[in-house]
């Protein structure tokens, strides 16, 4: 059984597994991938910041705080996600 989640923004719609711990590796590197993005601390020259990376891992941007990366995400209709 599969489960179907319309993207707006997209023409086709996106199918879910009924049982997401059966997900390859690729499944999970596509879902979401218009919609989510993922905010994790890093350190770039030396200082502490916040990578944004779609949902395949591609880096997208760095904000100086955690409250900016959020709010850049949001901003971009997209649905963050905290990485830790």
């Amino acid at each position: 059984m599969t489960k179907t989640l319309r993207n707006e923004e997209a023409a086709s719609p996106q199918a879910l597994p009924s049982d997401l711990r059966r997900m390859t590796h690729e499944d999970l590197k596509e879902f979401g991938m218009s919609r989510v993005a993922y905010v994790k601390p890093v350190v770039y020259e030396g200082e502490a910041a916040f990578a944004i990376h779609a949902a395949d891992g591609t880096p997208m941007a760095l904000a100086e705080d955690r409250s900016s990366a959020f709010e850049a995400i949001v901003d971009h209709e997209m649905i963050p996600a905290w990485v830790h």
